[in-house]
This record gives structure tokens, sequence and C-alpha cells, in this order.
């Protein structure tokens, strides 16, 4: 495998403070490396000096001789004149771009559904981030450097993204570096991970999973006292062996070591306690969209453009749902429609009585107010001492857990980085005791560390949860369930997640969905959720439409006392198996062998619960 850059002891200090210290790496052909770290150890400065835009103070980095080096600073330098196809491919002819495959890909992938004929001052920070990035990918480098890719990309350009990059960057086809705080992102393109920490820099294989474990295990060795930490690690282990990524067949993740680290974590949520508690607060209503029209002007005067047509959506309480969906499609629209903000044009909004609403936005100018304050002050505005969990916290505690040293406390909240900026008013929304918290792109600006301790906070929240976002981890990790917006003006149910969602937009786009005249582009595979599933949109039922929706509740509820039943069942075969080795030692045969027979009785029973179980979830699922 050929070298193609390293960097030899390198080492650089802002003032006092010593950022890399005699550090040594290097990027051969065929590495994907992740670079992660907490906000401030010095990610983007030594990407910066690995691309040779800044010098270190010591040490040296070498490129081999040929190798051409791309970037993708946070800042483009893109000409504001420019058209956006003149920024991404220059004066080259049409028909010699557009014979190459892989600028086909980039173009449709990053720009489709954007005029190129649009000069580059008139596009909005997210467009030209896709531009910058479009630029990047349609040249020929043979390393890449990218720093926060998916900032502005929706879930179906971080797919995208994550698609090309692995085909691209095969084992002899260069090499990729790459900042970001998207976990599943990592997980899905990286080969390598490489932690950014206490002035060094320590390498690991594999993605952001791979990390999470061997970080875990070097803890675990050098018997770490700092029991916060540890528990957030192992946390999100315990989400790793249940979610997604560790049903992969990556030998790297070894699952059956992060089983024995994690054996005896809880689930990361008791989903029955906090819905008890959400109930208690929230009463059996919470909000509720009934049959809701809601349409935006037109571009320049144009024709209304209908974002929802006759939605109907209902929140249960202690509900955690997630909202995926293509830009421009409402999902920013629909938080503030169930916060109150903006009006339907028909149909009717209802809100419990006892409901009260906190909204994380995107630009977080609700802290403009006390911009004048210390990040300290701002919280004892809120008070000296929170329940977490069902633990009294101080307010500095609080603080701590997400990241705010004690010197950062006595910062000026004007002088906060972005990402500091939304902890903090992450923090004054779940303070203030809301019991219907609403989160629009959360991650923004967020490191993995904080990412966790904020999954953290979540996991202990009694309340409803909605969150806009298009990071899959955070997703599947702090909701229960996912409904899309796929630009047609409905609302539906995901039961598969973020992986169903991008196979609808699959199908809607495809030539086949096209000619089939559907309307709405909706594939085979959209289904509207009911009333009592999360979310729904209003349709008129069909001879072949399956189950109706009191049959699919009834199921729901049978499904549930299957599962209680199973839960009572596996119990008393556990106590089974540990009466009949008692019994084995004692020599007590006749009693062994009436409680082996009580043993089978036991299976036959459980296989029937389990069969009627399956047969409920069928139904529940429609």
């Amino acid at each position: 495998m050929a070298h193609l850059l390293g960097a030899e002891n390198i080492g650089i200090s802002f003032g006092t403070r010593t950022v890399l210290d005699a550090v040594s790496l290097g990027v051969d052909e065929g590495d994907r490396i992740g670079l992660v770290g907490r906000n401030g150890d010095g990610k983007s400065t030594l990407m910066r000096i690995l691309a040779g835009q800044q010098e270190p103070d010591a040490g040296r980095v070498t490129r081999r001789g040929g190798v051409t080096l791309g970037v993708l600073d946070q800042r483009d330098d893109l000409d504001e004149d420019h058209t956006v196809k003149h920024a991404v491919v220059g004066d080259v002819p049409d028909h010699v771009w557009a014979s190459d495959p892989k600028i086909r890909d980039v173009m449709n992938g990053l720009l489709d559904g954007l005029d190129w004929d649009r000069t580059v001052g008139t596009l909005s920070g997210g467009q030209r981030r896709r531009t910058a990035l479009a630029r990047l990918l349609a040249g020929e480098d043979d390393l890449v450097f990218l720093d926060e890719p998916t900032n502005h990309l929706d879930v179906e350009g971080v797919a995208w993204l994550a698609e090309h990059l692995k085909s691209r960057w095969r084992a002899t086809d260069g090499g990729l570096l790459v900042v970001t705080h998207d976990r599943w992102f990592l997980d899905e393109v990286c080969t390598r991970t490489w932690e950014v920490h206490d002035a060094t820099v320590e390498p690991f294989d594999g993605g952001y999973a791979a990390w999470m474990l061997a970080r875990a295990e070097r803890d675990r060795a050098a018997a770490v006292t700092e029991s916060k930490r540890q528990q957030l690690v192992k946390k999100e282990l315990a989400w790793l062996r249940r979610g997604a990524p560790a049903r992969t067949s990556k030998p790297k993740f070894r699952i059956e070591a992060a089983n024995a680290v994690i054996a005896d974590v809880p689930e990361p949520r008791d989903s029955v306690s906090l819905a008890k508690m959400a109930t208690a607060r929230l009463g059996k209503d919470v909000l509720d969209l009934e049959s809701v029209t809601y349409a935006i002007p037109g571009p320049d005067g144009g024709a209304p453009r209908t974002l929802f047509d006759d939605v109907t959506l209902r929140l249960a309480p202690g509900e955690r749902v997630g909202i995926v969906g293509v830009n421009g499609a409402g999902k920013s629209t629909l938080l503030r429609l169930l916060d109150g903000q903006v009006q339907p044009d028909s149909g009717r909004v209802r809100r419990g009585k006892t409901v009260q609403t906190a909204i994380l936005t995107q630009d977080v100018k609700e802290l403009d107010e006390v911009a004048h304050l210390r990040v300290a002050e701002v919280m004892a505005r809120e008070g000296n001492a929170f329940e977490v969990g069902g633990k009294d916290v101080s307010a500095g505690q609080l603080l701590e857990q997400l990241g705010f040293g004690t010197s950062r406390q006595w910062t000026p909240v004007a002088e906060l980085s972005g990402g500091e900026r939304r902890r903090l008013q992450l923090l004054r929304l779940m303070v203030g005791e809301p019991n219907v918290l609403m989160l629009d792109e959360p991650t923004n600006d967020l490191d993995t560390d904080t990412l966790a301790a904020v999954e953290d906070m979540l996991d202990g929240w009694p309340g409803t949860l909605v969150v806009v976002s298009h990071d899959r981890y955070l997703l599947e990790r702090v909701t229960d369930h996912q409904i899309s917006l796929l630009g047609d003006g409905k609302v539906r149910d995901l039961p598969g997640g973020v992986d169903q969602y991008l196979a609808l937009r699959r199908d809607q786009e495809s030539p086949d969905a096209a000619r089939a005249g559907t309307g709405t582009g909706a594939g085979p595979g959209i289904r509207d959720a009911g009333a009592d599933g999360g979310a729904g949109t209003s349709a008129a039922p069909s001879a072949a439409a399956g189950p109706s929706e009191a049959e699919k509740r009834a199921a729901r509820k049978e499904a549930a006392r299957l599962e209680r039943q199973l839960a009572r069942l596996a119990e008393e075969e556990s106590a089974l198996h540990a009466s009949m080795a008692r019994l084995s030692e004692s020599g007590d045969f006749e009693a062994l062998a009436a409680a082996n027979a009580e043993l089978q009785e036991l299976a036959g029973r459980k296989e029937e619960a389990e069969l009627a179980w399956l047969e409920a979830g069928e139904v529940a699922e429609g």
C-alpha cells in the first residue's frame, strides 16, 4: 500500500495551550480516515497542517511526489460572479464533462434541483456549501480532506455522499480524511479513526462504533476513574449492541467483546416508566393536527405551494418521534404548527390543557437577549438546582455535563461558539420543564462527545419529544419511530426507519414510478400511519387497504399484553433452570423429572405466545 502523506513530530501551540505535541502519523492509499475529538482539541488545526494551509511550530509534513490534494473548508472560496456550473467544471465544454460518469454522478447527487446558471452570489449558505463540495469531488485529487461535509445536506444527500466516497476511494484509489460530527456517516464511510485528545492523536481501526468500543476497552484497562465519561461510553455501546451498526458483519466491531464490556448496562431509557411520567404530566391529550392544510407563497409572487394537504398527526404522551424529509418539504414548518407559531389554512390544531412546548430552532436567536451575560449567570436565572433523571443536580453540574468546564461557565454568551450556544440553549429549554420538546437540527456544530451527553440527558427526559434531523444515528438513538415528508403534502409513518425513507425516495424518483402516474411519486412501500401510530394522513379506505385502524389498535394492545406474558414466562423459565440445577446437585431425580416436565410444558406455552405475538405484530403493522 503506497504512502501518500506523512507527518513527523509535528507540534503547535496557541498562547500557553499546546494543541498538538510530537504527533507522527501518515495517510496511505485506500485510507478513509475519520477525525474525531472534542471541540477545541485540534481536529481542524491538524487538518490544516496536513493540508499545508498552516505551518506547525515543530516537525514537518511530507507528501509523495505528484500527489495532489483537495480541501473542503468550512468557508468556501467560490467566486461570487461565477455560475454554479462554471464554479464546478470551469470552462470545460458540456459534452466533455457530461461524458464523465463521475462528474455526472456528482452533479446529480449534490446539485439536482439547483439552477446551474445562477450566480454563486445569489445562493443560500447551504447551496454554496453543496456547490463547493461538488467542485472538489468533480476533481481528480489523490487526497481529499473534508471538514464537516454533511452540514447543509439532508438525509438523502448524506446517504448519497457516503455511497459516493465508498465507491470512489477503494483499496488503491487515493486517500480521504474527514472531520464530521455525523456518527452514522463515520461508521458508513471510514475504515480508520483518528482521535485527537490531550495534544496527541490516537489511531483506531474501523469507524465510530469500533472507536467507541476500543476507547471503552482502553479506559477499562487503564482503570479510568472518570465515572461520568465511562457511563456515557458504556451507554453508547449498549445502543450499538441493540441498534443497526451492531448487526453488521464487520469483524472489527467485535460484538462479543462489546457484550462483555456492557453486560451490566441497562436499556438506554426505561420506556414504560417514562411513559407513565409523561402521562402524569401531560394527560391523555398532547398535540393533534386534524385535517390540516397549509400553504406558503410561491417564489416571486407565484402560485402558493402546499406544504401540508389534509394531514392528520397525533402525538401521544411520552412519544419520541423523528422527522426526516427533503429540503423544503416543511419539517421546520411542521414544528411551528405544533408549537402554535403559525396557524393552518384549514383544519385545526388541538392542544392539551397542560401542554407546555419548547422548541430549539436552527439559528438559536433566543440567546441574543442574554448575550451580555455570562453562561453561569444565564443558568442562574433558570434556577440553582434541577431534577434530571430522578436526581437533583446543580446548575454548575449540568453545565459541566454538557461540556462547560469551570472556566467556560464564566464566558460571556456573546463569545460562545455556535456549538456552545446550541448546548446552552438546549439546556435552558430542558430546565424550563416543558412537557413537549421540539428540536430542529440539534446536532449542528456539536462534537461526538457532546452529542452523547445530550442523548444521555434526553434518555431520562419524561415528555413528548419531536426531533428534526439529518443525523441518522441521533434519530435512531433518541426516537422510537420516524415519520417522513416527501414534498407531496403528506406525512408518512416509517416502520422501517431511515432505510425505508431512502427506499421511498428512490421509488419516488425512479422512471417506473413516474410512468405509473401515482401523482405523489410514492413507491409501493408507502403507507399512511394510523392515528395512534404516532403520525398519519387522512386517506379514503379501499378494499385492499388491509386491517382497519381499530384492528391495528387492538393488535398493538394484544402485542403489548403478549410481550408482558413472554417476559413472565422467561422469568419462570430461568427460575426452573436454576431449580433443576440445584435438584441435580442434590440427587433428587424424582423432583428433577417433575421439574423437567414443567419446563417442557412452559416451553410449549412460550412458543404459542411467540406465534401469537408475531401474528399481532403483522396486523399492527398493516
